[in-house]
């Protein structure tokens, strides 16, 4: 329909200007499905979860999710690892044991979360099933938390106790580690003092690990 009016004229042609199907993500329709695989994971596990019940949850129709990841793996490891990295870009404290006290807090309470107690024991049965699930997970865990231990173990180089050469994969398995089994295999309740002494041993078996007294 023709129109003589030129704000309107212009309105049309905004109109056609604007995108189609390939328009930008709504990064509140992406929160509200995050929300919503993670309610599903805690409810019904990974291994009866389903996009249609995801899509359900949040709100949205499937393809909006399907638009964002192709399967369910690929959204459950992506939702999971991003979660894993939350609130890890820790301050420089001065000292190394300090960092790692103040870390291994963090990943506690991000582990003691409800929804976290239910989903990861569940995924690691899923994953000692399912050789891909397994491999999937390990990598995404692993590269979600290396960039944390990376900058914390910068900044004990920077500072000069440890060694600029320092063992990166054997400092993620000290510092993370123990955390993983004792909240998230065998779900043992942990004490702030357990806490404070395992930054303590932590920090003492990395310098130890790299020839320096603790």
């Amino acid at each position: 329909m023709l129109t003589g009016d030129p704000k309107q004229a212009e309105a049309l042609k905004t109109l056609k200007r604007a995108p189609a199907g390939a328009a930008v993500l709504r990064d509140d329709v992406t929160d509200a499905i995050r929300a919503a695989v993670f309610e599903e994971l805690a409810a019904t596990g990974y291994g009866r979860l389903s996009i249609e019940a995801v899509a359900r949850r949040a709100g949205v129709g499937k393809t909006a999710v399907y638009r964002r990841w192709r399967s369910k793996l690929p959204m459950v490891i992506d939702v999971v690892s991003e979660v894993a990295s939350l609130g890890l870009a820790l301050p420089d404290t001065g000292s190394l044991q300090n960092d790692l006290r103040m870390f291994v807090h963090v990943v506690a309470r991000v582990l003691r979360h409800p929804l976290a107690a239910q989903i990861v024991p569940d995924l690691l049965a899923e994953a000692a099933r399912n050789p891909e699930i397994a491999e999937t997970l390990a990598t995404a865990l692993r590269e979600a938390q290396r960039d944390s231990s990376a900058a914390l173990v910068r900044k004990a180089v920077e500072r000069g106790e440890l060694p600029a050469d320092v063992d990166h994969d054997l400092a993620l398995d000290l510092i993370a580690g123990p955390l993983y089994w004792r909240l998230a295999v065998v779900r043992t309740p942990l004490s702030r003092d357990y806490l404070d002494r395992l930054a303590g041993a932590t920090a003492a078996a990395l310098t130890a690990s790299c020839g320096r007294p603790a």
